[in-house]
């Protein structure tokens, strides 16, 4: 209670550091760098990091395009490649004036040399950046690159797609959270008791998420998923809190005049009750922290801390505001527009075994579409794109004019002997889906020799430690096709060097795949753990926490089971989240119910009787809350074009729906079910009558 009466002691101050805050927040918020590619946050001892590493120390270079040109002649190609290379941390581009004068015809390279670059309308321009793939400076690279090159020339490659990926999330930002807070607040204002009062909400919610998107700054960076979801989703899982406080508030002005005592009142138990329900949504964020895919980390830092300053602003900035604007909330007041629950409280318990068995019919079926949904995930981050978008065009162009989806990049130690790299160049050519190798030795020996090669073409492809050889794939990233050719392709690599690393987009992404194939199941473990042990110590009991663990899930299964059902591919990260934040985020509503249930059983009621006013109890404050969570997340769903951003939200709304009807519906059930176990294993409940 100390802190209680502090808090509306204080209340003034608090109001004016809260406002003062916003102005660091701000600040902190423009300065926190975002990173557009997932492939940052691999891990970095594997293989195709330390290579990407070694290209950039060793090479000077480290993002890669491909620049087509459509319908140019030959000297216009040479005067647009001379101005590409004056771009900004272009470190070079390889052409065919790169080894050759453009007075030898093109037609006199090897037959394989010459359809790798040139198709019949067509010609290829390779070029390679100083900076990283996401580095701010390439993106700036790739834009004064497409201004240079005009309508007829198309940059592909994952820096394209991350400049494309950045404008796209910095249109549509605004929007998502506009979305969300109309839609949060229409919710809220249908569901609760005041006109006014979600504004007040959102305000002071509004205030935390700022802070939390400020703080950010001292991460360095955060990826554009954190960035699009933090808003949303810190306002979806703290709004309850609000509603607690609210609640409390009004039941102790109901009792007490003093309006001070009673915020006072409602303060401290708000703070009991929030700190308990927003364990759970904390552990499931921190779940995520687990991943060695550390996309996972990002994503779950920034929400358990935007969670603990929602319960912070909640106990402290709320009241403040509450208590400032106390006549015109109290005026604006109104009867809930929820009807009685008691009637769907009778129906519910009185056909309980109908849960039950649809229980058991179910949960095979939602794991068997649960199981499949996760099988059929998508990792070509550039599927989650508009097919409109310039990256896209110029995909689609490349895959046309040349049959080619992607390129691999081979570093072989540079004292390998020639004839070693040819024949490991002849062996990876028979490879299937490989469309050609070029290096040094697609030349070497044919036309041009080794010592007449520009001595700029030399550094382009050899270095002091290594030799850069391109490989051209005509398979897409992330498909067991071009996974199949990149095995094929290490194992010849290493047959004639153990040094050598295969490297770039489709290798980056197999080890994505097998990482985060791996930590899907730890992170499901890990959550599930944390949030069995806070029911443990929450209900002191030892069945209960199965009970409701297994009622989430059966939510959960039946969410992330319905797009094997429909027909839909969901991107890589949707599961790994989704099945931790929904068990987080609505495991609270299953935990309301319960413990009321705990104290009508306490009272004396029997089992039915009990489950029955619990039921009928806790229904408003559970569709309050879930509805909060779908309205939330649902309007970014269908608004957003990035997939990776709409199916989250799409699951997110959708699982919130799910959990509700499951704790409405399945929880009663299995109360009724289990209560002569629960008793025995709950402590305090064993000397409560059996029957009721």
């Amino acid at each position: 209670m100390r802190f209680s009466k502090a808090v509306v002691r204080g209340r003034k101050v608090i109001l004016i550091v809260a406002l003062l805050l916003l102005i660091p927040s701000v600040l902190g918020m423009a300065h926190t760098r975002i990173n557009y590619d997932m492939l940052n946050y691999l891990p970095e001892d594997m293989d195709t990091v330390v290579g990407q590493n070694a290209l950039l120390d060793e090479f000077g270079k480290g993002a890669f395009s491909f620049l087509m040109v459509e319908n140019m002649p030959a000297k216009d190609i040479a005067a647009l490649k001379a101005q590409i290379e004056a771009v900004p941390h272009v470190d070079a581009a390889l052409w065919y004036d790169s080894i050759a004068d453009l007075a030898i015809p093109m037609e006199v390279l090897p037959e394989k040399l010459y359809s790798a670059f040139n198709s019949e309308n067509a010609t290829l321009m390779a070029i390679f950046f100083d900076s990283s793939t996401s580095a701010d400076e390439t993106i700036e690279a790739v834009e004064a690159i497409r201004r240079i090159a005009g309508e007829r020339c198309f940059v592909s490659g994952l820096s394209a797609m991350v400049t494309d990926l950045r404008d796209l999330c910095q249109r549509e930002e605004l929007i998502y959270v506009a979305l969300a807070v109309a839609l949060a607040c229409a919710a809220m204002m249908l569901l609760l008791d005041s006109w006014l009062t979600p504004f007040v909400f959102l305000f002071s919610i509004g205030m935390a998420i700022l802070l939390n998107l400020g703080t950010n700054v001292f991460l360095g960076e955060i990826s554009y998923i954190t960035k699009a979801l933090s808003a949303v989703l810190q306002l979806a899982v703290t709004m309850d809190y609000s509603i607690f406080l609210w609640n409390s508030y009004n039941e102790q002005r109901a009792e007490n005049a003093d309006r001070l005592e009673a915020m006072a009142n409602a303060i401290h138990e708000t703070l009991l009750s929030v700190l308990g329900s927003s364990a759970t949504t904390i552990a499931g964020f921190i779940a995520l922290c687990f991943m060695s895919f550390t996309l996972g980390r990002d994503l779950g830092l920034v929400m358990a801390k935007g969670v603990l300053l929602g319960v912070l602003y909640c106990v402290t900035v709320l009241p403040a505001l509450l208590l400032a604007l106390d006549k015109p909330l109290q005026k604006t007041r109104h009867r809930s527009l929820l009807p009685s629950m008691n009637g769907f409280a009778k129906g519910v318990t009185k056909v309980f075994p109908l849960f039950l068995v649809l229980l058991v019919v179910l949960a095979p079926v939602a794991y068997n579409g649960y199981a499949g949904t996760n099988d059929e995930v998508y990792y070509n981050l550039g599927e989650s794109l508009p097919e409109s978008l310039p990256y896209s065009v110029a995909s689609e162009k490349l895959q046309e004019e040349f049959d080619l989806a992607t390129t691999h990049m081979l570093l072989v130690n540079a004292e390998l002997p020639a004839s070693s790299v040819k024949a490991m160049m002849d062996e990876m050519n028979r490879v299937e889906g490989v469309k050609s190798v070029l290096g040094l030795e697609s030349l070497v020996g044919t036309m041009i020799p080794r010592e007449m090669l520009p001595e700029s073409a030399l550094a382009l492809l050899r270095s002091e430690h290594f030799e850069l050889l391109l490989v051209n794939s005509e398979y897409k990233v992330a498909t067991d096709e071009a996974n199949a050719q990149i095995d094929a392709l290490n194992g010849i690599l290493k047959k004639y060097d153990e040094t050598g690393m295969l490297i770039g987009e489709g290798p980056c992404m197999k080890d994505m795949i097998e990482t985060t194939d791996h930590d899907f199941k730890v992170v499901n473990v890990i959550s599930i753990l944390a949030v069995f042990l806070i029911i443990l110590l929450v209900e002191r009991s030892l069945s209960l926490p199965f009970l409701l663990v297994i009622v989430i899930e059966f939510g959960i299964f039946i969410n992330l089971g319905l797009p094997h059902y429909l027909g839909q591919s969901l991107p890589f990260i949707a599961p790994i989240c989704i099945s931790t934040i929904q068990l987080g985020a609505t495991v609270d509503y299953a935990i309301l119910m319960t413990t009321r249930y705990k104290e009508e059983r306490a009272g004396g009621k029997g089992k039915k009787e009990a489950v029955r006013t619990a039921l009928s109890a806790c229904v408003p404050s559970i569709l309050v809350s879930g509805f909060g969570l779908f309205a939330a997340t649902f309007g970014v769903a269908v608004y957003s074009e990035i997939d990776i951003i709409s199916s989250l939200c799409m699951l997110l709304a959708r699982g919130a729906m799910v959990s509700v009807l499951c704790v409405l519906l399945v929880l009663p059930a299995l109360l009724m079910l289990c209560d002569g176990l629960i008793r025995k294993t709950t402590l305090g409940m064993r000397t409560m009558k059996q029957e009721g």
